[in-house]
């Protein structure tokens, strides 16, 4: 402790040159995959459908674990917990009921598959399943249906998504999709 001028104390002021290399109590959320959508902003450029444009990509860089005739199955670039899928169809449409019979089968059966896979690779005690549909509902894209699947754990709620809007997710995005494309039958 240093004291101040009117005889108080204070904790010394350490140099931040040798933080790096010295353990703390601080826990850093290293999320590297980030970078992208900071430079380059989060969605494509105004008019690209993201849910479009991905079938288009390699599976590696549209982060897609696999492909149906109707819909595929790709790893959410902001997801709540590690391993969240979004199986949405290759046909652009915005809403549930203006999906086909083929395309609703396809996307039911495709969120059968992922909860299996995520039971396999991820161990999940539970899932999260929806669909946000129209902005008012919070639908992030709401211009191409997508079904969300989140796998839960138990316990896997702290205080920070309710103080920091912060979600620590422990591994990166590609080592993720890697796993689950390698389990996918």
């Amino acid at each position: 402790m240093v004291r101040d001028y009117d005889g108080g104390e204070y904790a010394e002021v350490e140099s931040s040159t040798k933080f790096a290399s010295v353990p703390d109590a601080f826990q850093r959320l290293w999320t590297p995959h980030r970078i992208a959508y900071i430079q380059n902003g989060q969605m494509p450029n105004e008019g690209e459908c993201p849910f479009c444009l991905a079938p288009s990509m390699t599976d590696e860089e549209a982060l897609i674990v696999a492909r149906g005739e109707y819909a595929y199955v790709l790893l959410n670039l902001f997801p709540y917990n590690s391993g969240h899928l979004l199986v949405c169809p290759y046909r652009h449409v915005a809403t549930y009921d203006e999906a086909t019979a083929e395309e609703v089968a396809e996307i039911g059966s495709l969120t059968q598959v992922a909860m299996r896979v995520l039971s396999q690779t991820a161990q999940a005690h539970g899932y999260n399943i929806g669909m946000n549909q129209g902005r008012i509902a919070g639908a992030g894209i709401a211009e191409h249906l997508h079904q969300h699947v989140v796998p839960r754990w138990a316990l896997d709620s702290n205080f920070f998504p309710i103080i920091a809007q912060t979600k620590a997710l422990p591994r990166l995005l590609g080592e993720v999709r890697n796993e689950i494309a390698n389990a996918w039958p």
